[in-house]
């Protein structure tokens, strides 16, 4: 799923740093490869930790797991490769049904398919009967020649800096410290710097199509994975098989017009959050209104601004993390009760919970360790992007910012200096997805979708083209519609993927 981007800087992916994630090349056809497919290992730190994964019900439900071979630079194909890391869950319906294999990207960017599916793999049975379920590490994330920049004691003080600044001192700091962060970025991980856009990681789906013998790649995209797809799309309309974009990121808009439509979509879910606590049949313990709700979660940020309190030793819930707390637990409505949780907590001085909220934003385990997530989500934003905002550009933005979110908007404008000082050049003001002649592909937009807002799915069904973009709206909460589990976007899913029944654009999912 895509993150508000931080206040950070540029990272970049490593292949020096990592000897075994890179390889000589030898001019061999990487399409014929074959991949030795093993026990899935337990993930690594930078996948996010965690046991190895448990098979699924029901028959071939055991996860496997392989290393592909791809170009380090795709305009050198025949020369140095890197690995990317994938997982496999046969199909497990009879073989002579089977359509082929079914490859998820869950988003981020930077966030783990090796990982995530085996998490989400339940959720899919009824797409497992006909497909193998595939998933991979994008390059520069987990444990395909992964992103490295700062380590975790200094990661840990990077993200209490105040990201959103009140005087010159402290915009003076949070530039100093984004350039601090791109500087050790580019000493740990240069060499794939070049190497980590959008456009490279669709060509690698389409070198994976190829080698797990498909025809058509056949695709669900969450989030970023949306833009993925759409990238796939554009530069191979004719390989597209049936395919699937949920949560959808809007391919025409700059970085400043994404940032102020997730302004918006963040405050519309905080709205929706503060109307459903003080509708419940028990009083709502953070406000007695919606807007009194919304007003203390105001008063606690610029309290948290002036003096910190206590969160998870040794360190504190600052109103930096406080709102990184408060935006994951609004990606979806079963984390709601933990924001009301948390913020009872916080009101009576105790940080814990918002903090805990916040390091799941922010990849961080409980052993203190964090995944690559923030690294791979910087380096992918920064090389596909070619804005590089100025301290004066966002001050010149603030009104509007203000304007969509008088809670999130400072924070989301603030993110936008991310990519400052960042060395090598963006790609393109917007990604192109324009895939003539493509398969049709359904589109979902969720109307209360806080980070990938409903709009995104029109802009998308739009940019596709005339005949290849479905659109359906999902009348809901929560960052996603399929896995909300709406009955009725789920059968509209499930009769696309499984028997090419393409719905009637315009339908709709309550």
């Amino acid at each position: 799923m895509p993150r508000p981007l931080r206040p950070s800087a540029a990272v970049l992916a490593v292949c020096a740093v990592l000897l075994t994630g890179c390889g000589e090349g030898g001019g061999e056809d990487l399409t014929e490869q074959r991949l030795d497919w093993e026990d899935c290992p337990a993930p690594s730190e930078a996948q996010g930790g965690g046991p190895s994964p448990s098979p699924l019900p029901g028959g071939r439900g055991e996860w496997s797991c392989a290393t592909m071979k791809a170009p380090l630079d795709w305009d050198d194909p025949g020369g140095e490769t890197i690995g990317l890391a994938l997982t496999r869950v046969r199909a497990s319906g009879p073989a002579g049904e089977r359509i082929g294999s079914l490859i998820f990207n869950f988003g981020g960017p930077g966030g783990s398919g090796v990982t995530a599916l085996p998490g989400f793999g339940e959720s899919y049975a009824t797409l497992r009967t006909r497909y193998d379920l595939v998933s991979f590490d994008p390059r520069g994330v987990g444990r395909s020649a992964p992103v490295v920049c700062l380590d975790d004691r200094r990661l840990d003080a990077h993200l209490q800096q105040d990201a959103t600044p009140d005087d010159n001192a402290e915009r003076t700091e949070l530039i100093d410290g984004t350039k601090e962060f791109n500087a050790a970025c580019e000493r740990n991980s240069g060499r794939m710097l070049p190497h980590v856009r959008t456009t490279d990681a669709a060509r690698d789906l389409d070198l994976m199509r190829q080698v797990l013998g498909d025809d058509t790649l056949h695709y669900f995209g969450i989030s970023y994975g949306t833009e993925l797809g759409g990238v796939y799309a554009h530069l191979f309309p004719k390989k597209v098989g049936r395919a699937v974009f949920d949560a959808v990121v809007d391919p025409t808009q700059t970085m400043e017009q994404g940032s102020l439509a997730q302004a918006r979509g963040f405050q519309l879910a905080l709205d929706d959050y503060a109307e459903d606590c003080v509708a419940g049949t028990e009083e709502c313990p953070v406000g007695d209104s919606a807007q009194d709700v919304k007003n203390r979660i105001a008063e606690l940020l610029e309290d948290l601004d002036r003096t910190p309190v206590p969160g998870i030793p040794p360190r504190a819930l600052t109103q930096t993390t406080a709102t990184g707390g408060i935006v994951q637990a609004l990606y979806s409505k079963d984390l709601w009760k933990f924001l009301t949780d948390g913020l009872e907590q916080a009101y009576a001085g105790d940080g814990t919970i918002l903090m805990a909220l916040s390091d799941a934003n922010d990849g961080r385990s409980e052993n203190g360790g964090y995944s690559n997530l923030i690294p791979a989500n910087v380096a992918v934003n920064c090389s596909d992007d070619k804005s590089r905002h100025t301290p004066e550009d966002v001050e010149r933005g603030l009104p509007a910012f203000r304007a969509a979110s008088p809670l999130f908007g400072e924070y989301l404008a603030w993110g936008m200096v991310g990519c400052t000082d960042w060395a090598v050049p963006g790609a393109a003001e917007h990604p192109d997805v324009h895939a003539p002649g493509a398969a049709p592909i359904l589109v979902i937009g969720n109307t209360g979708d806080p980070a990938t807002p409903y709009e995104g799915a029109r802009g998308m069904a739009r940019a596709l083209g005339e005949g290849v973009g479905v659109e359906l709206t999902y009348r809901g909460q929560g960052h996603g519609a399929y896995n909300s589990g709406n009955t009725c976007v789920q059968d509209v899913v499930h009769a696309y993927l499984l028997n090419g029944k393409v719905p009637a654009a315009g339908a709709v999912c309550s």
